[in-house]
């Protein structure tokens, strides 16, 4: 998966005339394109191991990616505006959020690449815009699996609420028959109110929780701080916006990533 860490190149004069250049936004996009095409593409990942998305200012060596980029995909929808402002609006630029029935949360939650189904329906849009219909019937048939491992294994589980340091996960709650319970929104960032707290608190120690997740790319301290309040454990939920430097090094993917996902909630749920 070349270039995937990577957070900018040279445009068309970097890669073989042959390939298709693409400029992707943010990992799982970047990760579904090198895959779907393989040899015939050379993908960009704009944003580097280790960083948050949400934060990503284009650089002017990014800004040249995206205009040279033969195709460019965006999650859409202000996910990344100033990048989705330097791409513009072009033909060559895909929002995918704007795929149909991918995004049908209200609240505009933008995480959708973590159900398996909808993630499904962005590869499929992507592989249509690269004209790589083989690889996508193998793609599929991988998410297929992943969604399978996903009901089979949350299905006899002790507790259903997962409490997650921001409100990233309501997608996989859905499709699996979960219930979330977010101690921030959106903004993984975002710094709880006293209230928010109490809430927090009293809810698990209501619906007697045994696990409260902090996330990756993202400070840990406020999913201790509900923790050590409530005796619980803390562990990783990983929203997989990106990967981190030692997850590059030891080749984890999207798919590694799901799985320990899937892993760290059976832990967390009393699954059988």
């Amino acid at each position: 998966m070349a270039g995937l860490g990577a957070t900018s190149g040279c445009g068309g004069s970097s890669g073989s005339s042959e390939k298709k250049e693409v400029a992707a936004s943010f990992y799982p996009l970047a990760f579904a394109a090198q895959e779907l095409g393989g040899d015939d593409v050379e993908v960009v990942n704009l944003t580097p191991p280790g960083t948050e998305p949400h934060d990503l200012e284009p650089t002017p060596s990014d800004v040249r990616e995206l205009k040279s980029a033969d195709l460019v995909l965006l999650l859409g929808h202000g996910f990344q505006p100033q990048l989705e402002d330097a791409a513009g609006n072009g033909d060559e630029v895909v929002d995918l959020l704007d795929t149909p029935w991918v995004n049908r949360f209200e609240n505009g939650d933008p995480h959708v690449w973590l159900d398996p189904a909808r993630y499904e329906l962005i590869a499929r849009r992507i592989g249509d815009e690269l004209g790589t219909r083989a690889s996508v019937r193998s793609f599929v048939s991988r998410l297929k699996a992943l969604d399978r491992d996903y009901r089979r294994g949350l299905t006899d589980c002790a507790r259903d609420d997962i409490v997650t340091s921001h409100d990233a996960f309501g997608y996989v709650a859905q499709r699996y028959g979960l219930h979330q319970i977010p101690i921030t929104g959106l903004s993984p960032e975002a710094e709880p109110s006293p209230k928010d707290l109490s809430r927090v608190v009293d809810l698990v120690r209501s619906t007697h929780a045994t696990t409260v997740f902090s996330e990756t790319l993202v400070s840990p301290r406020i999913a201790k701080a509900v923790a050590s309040e409530t005796g619980a454990r803390t562990a990783v939920l990983n929203p997989i916006e990106g990967l981190e430097p030692s997850e590059a090094e030891k080749g984890a993917d999207y798919f590694v990533l799901m799985r320990s996902n899937l892993a760290a909630l059976r832990l967390a749920l009393g699954c059988r």
